[in-house]
């Protein structure tokens, strides 16, 4: 699919049909993202009080509806920015990973039920709504959203099974501490434990830069960021608890 580490302007996961890539670079002797900030996990994100009620709740829409626009396309700002990362294998599950910064360790990694090679179809098609559905909770359960272990998952309104919060394995260390001085972007990486050449063995991924506005306490949403300054995101991801 290219060559490893390639770095492509573009908002879609990399789909291009080029000759097998080199044999995969050696994994790094250690790790050495380090620990999100302390301070900055503790701090509640500051929302214009103006704006906050309009992204209160995301319902997840029919396909016959559209999603709500913002008065000039444009995104409010939260004044948090977060990292995320969408990658994986041509022919595998793709995942979600969230860093406080290219630089951390992730603070939260979602397998999606859905196919890298689906994922990238859908982006090359235009713009792009993950949205992320659980159950709400009791009053007195004060789990936070971005803990729930499980999710409805939708793209562009489509169900595609389910979302799965899991631990950082190994391999998504490697693909984070591969790309650690990559800020936004996307292209392909080679498979960090495999034998086989070919483009169904590479590691796709497209990272980029997220504004992340807090609805309430059962809805969140993080905005794609445009390098360009374009009207309106390419791709939005929605958590909501209904």
């Amino acid at each position: 699919m290219g060559e490893p580490n390639r770095i492509s302007n573009g908002s879609s996961l990399s789909t291009a049909s080029t000759p097998p890539s080199p044999p995969p670079p050696p994994t790094p002797a250690h790790n050495t993202l380090i620990q999100p900030s302390a301070t900055k996990k503790r701090r509640k994100p500051k929302v214009f009080r103006a704006i906050k009620s309009v992204f209160r709740t995301f319902p997840i829409m029919p396909p016959t509806c559209k999603f709500p626009s913002l008065p000039g396309g444009r995104l409010p700002d939260s004044g948090q920015r977060v990292c995320g990362t969408l990658f994986g294998y041509r022919k595998g599950r793709v995942s979600l990973s969230i860093q406080e910064n290219p630089r951390t360790l992730p603070s939260l990694v979602i397998e999606l039920g859905m196919q890298t090679n689906v994922l990238q179809k859908e982006m090359n098609n235009g713009m792009v709504r993950i949205a992320l559905e659980c159950e709400k909770r009791i009053e007195k359960d004060r789990t936070k959203l971005m803990d729930e272990p499980l999710w409805s998952f939708f793209c562009n309104s489509k169900s595609y099974g389910y979302g799965r919060k899991r631990e950082a394995t190994d391999e998504d260390l490697h693909v984070m501490e591969l790309l650690k001085a990559v800020s936004m972007g996307a292209g392909v990486l080679p498979a960090a434990n495999s034998d086989m050449n070919g483009p169904d063995n590479e590691m796709a991924y497209l990272r980029a830069h997220f504004d992340r506005v807090v609805g309430s306490r059962d809805s969140e949403t993080l905005y794609m960021l445009s390098p360009d300054g374009n009207n309106g995101p390419e791709l939005s991801i929605f958590f909501v608890r209904i």
